[in-house]
């Protein structure tokens, strides 16, 4: 006799294909919405539900909340790589180009063109010459050039030589430094009043050629100077200024080249040297000529003393310590 168990056991539920783990999972992951809903329909437990919804729906609403990080990784790698590449001739700033008057015009082209523009010059003066070589020029004025030299924004330059100095206005006269007048002013005077200008030398001459300058010509007065009052100087560091001087108290030629103390003019054939108040003897004592003085006195009324060794009235009478200038 059979006796049928008092507790039979439980029959397992009938699991449905949609019911399927690996199925929801999938569609948790490609159609995160189905998913959900199948999910719960699923015999899966409470707490398993609601994990896979949060995860299915954070995953749903990423596209919607931005770029996904590969993606994100993957577009700045492109726009890094440019930037890099373009780096030399990036786009002026807002502000515009920075202004580089007063540079050299080649460091000018040079910076200008890493700041992203083209370059190009004139001279800023009337002569309208060419600039072969950049370095020598500087820059006085700065504008947006009206046609582009390529695709870049483009400056144009207005330029003047470096030892020059700026125009008032684009295209004016070049203001060069004048000469000052430094006639009657001593050689000390004269340089410093010359200073400024920075030339390349400032020179003393003797006014009279008879005479030596010393050593030293600090307090003696400019009777001449080359260039001459008023003269434009171009190139001041090339250019030197020659002063003509002459000793404190002593006056000024009327012209360069004189003497100071002019050789005594010798009497005629006809006239009698013996009429004559300076004159002693027709020969002269190893000076040569006609003239003779019996004095210093008499030779310096007749203005030519000193005398010297081969002047005419040259003697030794009259050098005392025959050092070969007499009456000095």
């Amino acid at each position: 006799m059979t006796y049928a168990p008092p507790y039979p056991h439980p029959q397992a539920p009938v699991r449905r294909w949609w019911q399927h783990p690996a199925l929801i999972i999938t569609l948790l992951v490609l159609i995160p919405p189905a998913g959900i809903a199948l999910a719960w329909l699923s015999p899966w437990s409470q707490v398993k539900k609601v994990v896979a919804t949060v995860l299915a729906g954070l995953w749903f609403l990423t596209p919607f909340l931005g770029d996904s990080p590969k993606k994100s990784e993957t577009d700045a790698k492109p726009k890094a790589a440019a930037a890099s590449s373009t780096a030399p001739a990036a786009a002026p700033s807002p502000s515009g180009p920075a202004s580089y008057v007063g540079q050299n015009l080649k460091q000018a082209k040079s910076s200008a063109y890493a700041a992203g523009y083209d370059s190009v010059s004139h001279d800023a003066g009337p002569a309208d010459a060419g600039q072969l070589d950049t370095d020598n020029w500087k820059i006085c004025f700065q504008s947006t050039a009206a046609a582009p030299v390529g695709t870049r924004p483009t400056l144009d330059f207005g330029v003047v030589r470096n030892e020059w100095p700026c125009p008032a206005k684009d295209g004016d006269p070049i203001p060069h430094t004048k000469m000052p007048k430094v006639v009657g002013l001593t050689f000390t005077k004269a340089s410093e009043t010359l200073k400024p200008i920075d030339l390349k030398s400032v020179d003393p001459r003797s006014a009279y050629t008879d005479v030596t300058l010393p050593t030293a010509v600090d307090d003696w007065t400019v009777c001449f100077q080359d260039p001459g009052e008023g003269k434009e100087i171009q190139n001041p560091k090339a250019t030197s200024a020659h002063l003509t001087v002459v000793a404190p108290a002593t006056t000024c030629p009327a012209a360069e080249g004189g003497r100071l103390h002019p050789k005594p003019t010798p009497p005629s054939n006809d006239e009698d040297p013996g009429t004559s108040s300076s004159a002693g003897s027709s020969t002269g004592s190893g000076g040569g000529g006609s003239v003779y003085y019996k004095n210093c006195t008499a030779a310096r009324s007749a203005g030519a003393a000193p005398v010297r060794r081969g002047d005419p009235g040259y003697g030794s009478h009259l050098d005392r310590d025959g050092d070969g200038v007499a009456c000095e």
